[in-house]
């Protein structure tokens, strides 16, 4: 008879075994918030012998709390356990024009600290500066690091991002890990937009959704089937880019699309038809001067026919069920809205609908927390564009 040898189990392996389950327990524990040892072990599958060790280090790494005993149908009260959400720290970070705004939050989207700074010198310097003073002594509870950039990513570079000083690619992503140490996504802004109303907006109900961002530029985040989608070199949504005619050739980081029907340039005809300073919300004072100028009116028209071809031509291709409106385009009032959604329904090829973003600049700040939760989970040690 031939003894079986079992080969011995690699430390390596052990250790991801390990990893593996703590993870289990980590998520758990945020999901449910407030549980016994016995409920956790219902929902890891994991043994009491196991589980016993896993939590007494979860709590003296900070992530669950020891609570007195809970409510008990029968024999003695358990002792609970509360996920502390401060256990996990995220870094935002917006590259927008002239300026860089980061937040720190919890793994709840709750603001810890926040701060802008003004764009001057190199943009991985200030970075790499601005999150860890704003972390403070949270920096080692620090997850990971989302940046959102204006532009197109792709591998943790960014170009076609004119307004933040970066048109060639320039892999800020990695320089940016390096230096902090921590998993790090680079990622077009409106993408982690619609992330961010996806897992905490007007996108949570459902598993596909497109959200339309209008602002100096127009872009578009895609969700199909619960994941942001970026196409091959990052440039998926870059709606602005559509050509309007066939003499559009070529760009300098502005798209055809976007050169005509974006907040800026509704601003400028605003300030045609009531001449005077450049309006905030140039599409609410719009709104407003369309309700009693016919000049205004057909003009309003004329940017509801556009914003409704371009959702139709997304529709045709992508079939996305629901369309958000964010940044100025969230500002068109509800009769506006109606409008639009009645030529989307007449021109699409199924049914879509229309309806405002909830989060407003709040929805970056969701989506960096998905993005780099969802790493952590995961157990990456290098963060790419997260699912």
């Amino acid at each position: 008879m031939t003894d079986v040898v079992t080969p011995p189990t690699s430390p390596v392996s052990r250790e991801r075994s390990k990893e593996i389950k703590r993870l289990s327990v980590i998520s758990a524990a945020r999901q449910v918030r407030v549980l016994s040892r016995a409920e956790l072990t219902e929902l890891t599958g994991l043994s009491p012998a196991t589980l016993t060790p896993l939590v007494r280090d979860l709590i003296a790494e900070g992530y669950l709390i020891e609570r007195g005993p809970g409510a008990s149908r029968a024999g003695r009260p358990r002792a609970m356990l509360e996920f502390n959400p401060r256990a996990e720290l995220v870094a935002a970070v917006s590259l927008e024009p002239a300026r860089i705004s980061c937040e720190i939050a919890d793994s709840d989207g709750g603001v810890v600290a926040h701060r802008t700074v003004r764009l001057i010198g190199d943009i991985v310097d200030l970075i790499c500066t601005a999150v860890p003073d704003l972390a403070g002594d949270g920096l080692p509870a620090l997850r990971g690091v989302a940046i959102a950039a204006p532009g197109v990513s792709s591998g943790g570079a960014v170009r076609l991002a004119p307004s933040v000083g970066l048109v060639e690619g320039r892999p800020i992503g990695e320089s940016v890990r390096q230096r902090l140490g921590v998993p790090v996504v680079v990622d077009n802004d409106v993408n982690l937009m619609a992330a961010g109303e996806h897992a905490a907006g007007a996108g949570t109900d459902v598993a596909d959704l497109l959200l339309l961002h209008v602002a100096d530029g127009i872009g578009a985040g895609l969700v199909l089937d619960g994941q942001v989608r970026r196409g091959s070199g990052g440039a998926a949504g870059e709606v602005g880019f559509l050509p309007l005619d066939p003499a559009d050739r070529g760009h300098d980081g502005i798209g055809p699309f976007e050169a005509r029907w974006s907040e800026s340039a509704i601003a400028e005809k605003v300030v045609s038809l009531a001449p005077g300073r450049r309006p905030e919300s140039p599409v609410r004072a719009l709104v407003g001067l369309a309700a009693a100028d016919d000049l205004a009116a057909a003009y309003l028209d004329e940017v509801l026919a556009a914003w409704s071809r371009l959702i139709v031509s997304c529709a045709c291709v992508v079939d996305p069920g629901r369309v958000l409106l964010s940044g100025a385009a969230a500002e068109l009032d509800d009769a506006a809205v109606d409008r639009l959604q009645a030529l989307v329904s007449a021109a699409a090829p199924s049914p879509t609908e229309v309806r405002r973003a909830v989060l407003g600049d709040r929805a970056v700040l969701h989506g960096a927390v998905s993005y780099a939760l969802s790493a952590a989970a995961a157990g990456l040690s290098t963060l790419l564009p997260a699912p």
